[in-house]
């Protein structure tokens, strides 16, 4: 009995030692994990000798939530994890497989060939092939591109410059006794239609007669004049500046469209997912890209050399759409074809089995539920473009603000003229006729903006057949 007492004694020592040694075991691995990971922006960037980046952010995020702590280390070879032709992994995704690291965190897509030999957490960002281009080559000629030289705002102000200018010239033609000295049996040359044709064929510069006579109606024609040279000459200005920028007139709205053509070049970046998402797809389409990269052998070696030509034209860089829209956000000559294909998504890689896999992946989809992903998204890709910066071309109505002014100004006169010629024949009328300035004035006003003269002048013609 007493033998059987020390070996259950001893026993429960050993399994205590053995509980509390696998204990200091998991606290020594949760106190400091190892990350491994690799500079790339947004995901991790220098500043000074910290680290910080979309991936830094998650990672303290996630460690807050599983109560651990972590060292971060640069990946010694700058790869992400490929495997070579002896089948052994480089990158980062080699140090998780030799044990150099606990944990790889950055832009590590979820592949088959990766979840065979690491464990891969639940994506923590979501991702496609597309590409990227200069906006010149990428954009689509339209119907209307012939009103591009003008915002909107401006082609509102000449619309609105054209119809008061043929409303002042319909009323002064009216009011200068010069332009219509006997309204009873006279009609008016300057109909509300004639002084629209009018002012429509001088802002085309072909004129339409009969041309105003009275000093009033020239200064406002003269006004309209300068108006619309000055405004061709900005329009055909900027329509030739925009055409002349434009350095392709190739279309690229997809893989169709780069496949069928042979203007300008494409790639990828070399031993990248994206070379072996064309490389194994049974696409018609993509294998033609694919074949063409290895025929041409237009690989880059870094994202930066693909952005770099992309900015340069004549070049079409082919990657992860996520990264593609940061390279948007930062350079505003660049723009990102709509098309994505072959989704994938990006995951933190650990050691295959590791039990820290599960909680990672419960860690990140509470981030994304609670809407943390998503800021994180919007902190790092940040646009630094103003919007329509690529149309800045257009001319603002603030620019023609000058030209717009002399017309008011030359309008402002000419009405002013025309209310002074009456003025003065009213007043002499009154002498004449021994009245008021003010009623003949006002019997002046009232004969002349009448709608119609037709009638009195009708009366006139049977007065004199009798």
């Amino acid at each position: 009995m007493q033998i059987r007492r020390i070996t259950m004694l001893f026993g429960f020592f050993v399994l205590s030692v053995g509980f509390f040694l696998d204990m200091g075991a998991c606290t020594a691995v949760q106190t400091e994990l190892r990350i491994t990971t690799i500079k790339q922006e947004p995901y991790t960037l220098s500043k000074g000798t910290q680290l910080e980046g979309f991936c830094m952010d998650l990672l303290s995020e996630v460690a807050k939530k599983l109560g651990f702590k972590y060292k971060v280390q640069l990946v010694k070879d700058g790869s992400y994890g490929r495997q070579d032709e002896s089948g052994n992994w480089n990158g980062m995704i080699g140090e998780v497989l030799r044990g150099e690291a606990d944990l790889a965190i950055a832009p590590l897509t979820l592949t088959a060939a990766r979840e065979k030999v690491v464990g891969m957490t639940k994506p923590f960002m979501q991702t496609g092939v597309s590409i990227l281009l200069r906006k010149d080559i990428s954009e689509e000629t339209g119907f209307f591109d012939f009103l591009s030289p003008f915002t909107a705002e401006t082609w509102v102000g000449i619309l609105i410059a054209y119809l008061g200018t043929a409303v002042c010239i319909f009323i002064v033609a009216r009011l200068s006794p010069c332009e219509w000295s006997q309204p009873q049996s006279e009609q008016n040359r300057f109909s509300l239609l004639h002084s629209l044709w009018y002012t429509a064929g001088a802002l085309t510069l072909q004129g339409a007669g009969p041309h105003p006579k009275a000093l009033s109606g020239r200064v406002i024609c003269c006004s309209w004049w300068l108006f619309s040279v000055f405004l061709l000459a900005c329009y055909f200005s900027n329509l030739n500046s925009s055409k002349t920028t434009d350095s392709s007139h190739l279309t690229v709205k997809g893989f169709d469209d780069l496949a069928s053509q042979d203007m300008i070049e494409y790639g990828c970046l070399a031993g990248s997912s994206t070379l072996a998402f064309f490389k194994n797809s049974n696409n018609p389409v993509y294998r033609r890209i694919y074949e063409h990269m290895e025929r041409t052998k237009s690989f880059v070696s870094s994202m930066d050399e693909g952005v770099r030509r992309a900015k340069e034209g004549n070049f079409a860089f082919i990657g992860e759409s996520v990264s593609l829209d940061l390279a948007v956000a930062r350079h505003c000559e660049l723009v990102r074809a709509h098309e994505v294909v072959g989704m994938r998504g990006y995951s933190i890689a650990a050691a295959l089995g590791s039990p820290i896999i599960k909680n990672l992946s419960v860690a990140i989809l509470q981030l994304s539920e609670a809407g943390e992903l998503a800021y994180l998204r919007s902190k790092w890709w940040a646009s630094s473009c103003i919007a329509d910066k690529a149309k800045s071309s257009a001319v603002q109505t603030h620019s023609l603000k000058g030209i717009f002014l002399v017309l008011s100004l030359g309008l402002g006169l000419g009405t002013l003229l025309a209310v002074l010629e009456l003025t003065s024949k009213s007043r002499r009328s009154a002498a004449e006729q021994r009245k008021s300035c003010c009623t003949v004035l006002t019997e002046e006003l009232s004969l002349r903006l009448r709608t119609s003269n037709a009638p009195q002048e009708n009366v006139d013609k049977d007065k004199e057949k009798a």
